[in-house]
Order: C-alpha cells, then sequence, then structure tokens
C-alpha cells in the first residue's frame, strides 16, 4: 500500500444518465446534494456499445453548467475509431479534462466488437489523438475481471491500460478490503504505482446488490448475504446495516492508505451522503 499513501485522496461520484423524465427529475435531486460536497469529479457512464451516447453528452453538460468537473465514461466496445475521435472532438470543446476509458459489455446480439478490443488500445487511442489534454482513469479489479483467464491475465490487462498512458485507475465495486490489500501489492510488484481508487457502492437493496454483483463477478462475502436475507421486508434495518457496512469499510480503506473513495451512487444522494457524513469528508 506504499504507493498508494503518495498521492493526494480524490472523492468523486459515479451517475448514469436517466432514461425518463421522472427519473431525470431524480438525478436532478441526487445531483443537487451531492455537488455541494465539492467531489474531485463526476463520472458518466457510458451504455453498451454506445447506447446512450447522446444522453452521457447531455448528462455531461449539465454537470459541467452546475460547475463541477464531469468524467464521461468512454468504451471500446462496437466503436471505431471515427466514432471515438468525433466524440473526444466534442469532449474538448466542452471543455472536459477527464475519461473514464473502459473497454466495456459486448451488447446481446453483437458480433463485431468493432475497432477496438481491449481498454489499453483505447487508452493509447486517447493519447494519440488528444496528447496529454486528458486525466484517463481505467477500471481495476481487485477480485478479478469475470471473463479474465486468471489472475495474472488480469494484472497483465490492467499493466497494460497503465503502460498506455492511464493516469490512475477506480476499482469494481467490493466488500473484502483484503482483496483490494493484494490487487495494490501485486500492482507495486510489477511496478505500477499510479493512484487506485476503491469504487465503493453503498448497500440497500439486497435483491439488487447479489443481481448487479453476480453480473460483474464482485464478490459479496457470506456473512453479509445472510445478514441481509435475514431482514426479509425490512428495508429499514437492511439499509441500517447496509450503510454500517459500507462506512467502516471505507473508513478502513483509507486509514490503510486508500487515495481516496469513489461512490457508485446509482443516482441516489442520501445513501452516499450519509457515509460521507460518518467519514467526516
Amino acid at each position: 500500500m506504499e504507493s498508494q499513501k503518495a498521492h493526494p485522496r480524490v472523492f468523486s461520484f459515479e451517475f448514469f444518465p436517466p432514461k425518463t423524465a421522472e427519473a431525470h427529475s431524480a438525478f436532478e435531486a441526487a445531483l443537487a446534494q451531492l455537488l455541494p460536497l465539492k467531489p474531485r469529479f463526476v463520472s458518466v457512464t457510458f451504455g453498451a456499445g454506445g447506447s446512450t451516447r447522446d444522453r452521457t453528452l447531455e448528462t455531461v453538460r449539465e454537470i459541467g453548467s452546475q460547475g463541477a468537473a464531469a468524467a464521461p465514461h468512454l468504451s471500446c466496445i462496437g466503436a471505431t475509431r471515427d466514432n471515438v475521435r468525433d466524440i473526444l472532438r466534442t469532449y474538448q470543446e466542452m471543455g472536459v479534462r477527464h475519461l473514464v476509458a473502459l473497454r466495456g459489455d459486448l451488447p446481446s446480439g453483437m458480433v463485431d466488437p468493432g475497432d477496438f478490443h481491449y481498454a489499453h488500445e483505447l487508452v493509447e487511442f486517447i493519447r494519440t489523438e488528444t496528447g496529454s489534454h486528458f486525466h484517463i482513469e481505467v477500471a481495476a479489479y481487485p477480485e478479478f475481471h469475470p471473463q479474465a483467464a486468471s489472475a495474472e491475465a488480469d494484472l497483465d490487462h490492467f499493466a497494460n491500460k497503465v503502460r498506455a498512458g492511464a493516469n490512475s485507475a477506480i476499482t469494481q465495486y467490493f466488500y473484502n478490503a483484503d482483496a483490494y490489500y493484494w490487487f495494490v501489492d501485486a500492482c507495486e510488484a510489477r511496478g505500477l504505482s499510479i493512484p487506485i481508487v476503491p469504487g465503493i457502492m453503498p448497500i440497500t437493496n439486497h435483491k439488487q446488490l447479489v443481481r448487479f454483483s453476480d453480473a460483474c463477478g464482485a464478490e459479496v462475502p457470506r456473512w453479509i448475504r445472510r445478514r441481509l436475507e435475514g431482514f426479509g421486508d425490512d428495508t429499514e434495518s437492511m439499509r441500517s446495516f447496509g450503510l454500517d457496512v459500507t462506512t467502516a469499510l471505507c473508513a478502513e480503506l483509507l486509514a490503510a492508505g486508500a487515495p481516496g473513495v469513489h461512490f457508485y451512487t446509482l443516482n441516489r444522494a442520501a445513501p452516499c451522503s450519509v457515509v460521507w457524513e460518518r467519514l467526516g469528508l
């Protein structure tokens, strides 16, 4: 963890582009509650195969109009060099200086992944096209990407992204701090010392958590699953327990030297606000 202790701490939030008028109202309310906390940046997700491209652009504009730094996601699956070049030019014209470069998931039924197959190829392309204009975040997987052939192969992929020009990384969410420590130590052993910020998703809904985790390969420790199962329909007790677990995890990670926290908000402000306040941020 020594490499991480040398970096200034960065706290940030992630949103997804709202699809409906009702969802947009909820997004605006969450943004109004979280932006006063002065996060370093606010990231905005990008749908599989660029399916939310326009909504991502509009969400980035809305965040920027409120004086906050937006960091749009950019995924390479299903993308061509020409359309990525066009998106990069648009973001430069908008004054965006921060990107989250990802491989992304292959949408159902898509056969041709496009001009890029891996995230490091996207990072290389961004650097070739725009030089040092953008601060580039990449993804890290303390519990390993579900499609990785092995732990070592996953570390190789991460190293490729760093050497292609990534400035820092945000992890997939996790609830096992030891997985994060091991991942950081393994990166240090390979000479990789960029900031690796833990991504944290506050626990508020058992079924949703299990569904997300099964899809992305994040482990929900057995003791947490069983406690959540035991609450049944008692959503208030479930939420209270989940926030206690999340707060304790964040406090441990920060005490160990993690260079900040990236909160997956799911476009809801209250859970992140509670954790933020409890941590004294």
